[in-house]
């Protein structure tokens, strides 16, 4: 029996697919330019000039202050300055340096003097006068005597002051004194005793403090703290005490200061006759720099 084949079976012919048209490409839309900015109107050219004037001003000025700080915090503890006389009454010291010290020997407060002894000449720590001043004939800025420095102090208490530095360790006393010509009279006494302790022993022997000034002083009613005092100018290890006599006062007015360093113990007199009395701002420019000197 014969084979019969199949046939193959006709092929499929795929159905044409519609394709739409494309479309023409659409060009971008251009882009919009800025809106101009309307521009800020000129500044005149007066004040362009007057902010550079400013500006130049500013710098000048802050390179002058930088130099004048970097002066003042450069300077030497030995080279003290004076303060000049200004409007507001103060006196005119010559410029200030503490003396030579002796070969070997240290400064009141440095490490290797636990004494705090000064060891420089006493007299050449003494605030010299300062310009127009008439110098006072027994205070030239030598040596005195102890009934000298009690005259300072009531009649009644000198004898008592006399023996209390006789007996302790007051190794010498060195003065100076000064009339101004508005008739300020200005006494300074420096006693140097053997120690700071010493020192300190006189102090607390004859009350003086920061409630009390001490023996009383001829001429004055009392004495009360200056209470405007600030202790401005105060050397570090040192202590300052300022008193004066308040209104009414009698005839002449007493001012009165005590500034102990180390060993020494400096007292600063002023007086002035008349209904003005003494002025407050040259007797603590005095109490000032005799302390920086001390220190």
């Amino acid at each position: 029996m014969t084979e019969q084949t199949a046939a193959p079976e006709p092929e499929a012919v795929a159905e044409p697919v519609f394709v739409p048209p494309q479309a023409p490409a659409v060009p971008p839309m251009p882009l919009m330019p800025p809106l101009p900015v309307p521009a800020a109107p000129r500044p005149p050219r007066r004040a362009l000039r007057a902010v550079a004037r400013w500006t130049v001003a500013v710098l000048v000025f802050g390179a002058v202050g930088a130099g004048t700080a970097y002066g003042i915090t450069s300077m030497e503890r030995t080279d003290v300055p004076g303060l000049a006389t200004e409007a507001d009454g103060r006196w005119d010291y010559p410029r200030l340096t503490l003396p030579a010290l002796p070969a070997g020997e240290p400064r009141p407060f440095s490490a290797g003097n636990p004494s705090e002894v000064h060891h420089a000449d006493l007299r050449e720590l003494l605030l010299p006068a300062p310009a127009g001043a008439t110098v006072d004939k027994k205070l030239k800025g030598g040596w005195v005597s102890t009934e000298q420095f009690a005259s300072e102090y009531v009649k009644e208490r000198r004898t008592e002051l006399v023996d209390t530095l006789r007996e302790g360790t007051l190794r010498h006393i060195a003065a100076r004194g000064w009339t101004m010509p508005d008739g300020t009279s200005s006494r300074i006494y420096l006693l140097r005793f053997s120690s700071s302790e010493d020192a300190d022993a006189f102090r607390d022997e004859r009350y003086i403090g920061a409630s009390s000034p001490g023996d009383g002083v001829p001429g004055a009613q009392f004495l009360v703290l200056d209470e405007s005092w600030r202790g401005g100018g105060k050397v570090e290890n040192t202590a300052s005490y300022v008193f004066n006599e308040p209104k009414p006062f009698g005839a002449e007015q007493m001012r009165i200061g005590y500034v102990v360093a180390g060993d020494t113990v400096a007292v600063v007199v002023q007086s002035r006759k008349g209904a003005g009395g003494t002025a407050r701002i040259p007797f603590h420019q005095t109490v000032i720099l005799q302390n920086q000197l001390l220190g």
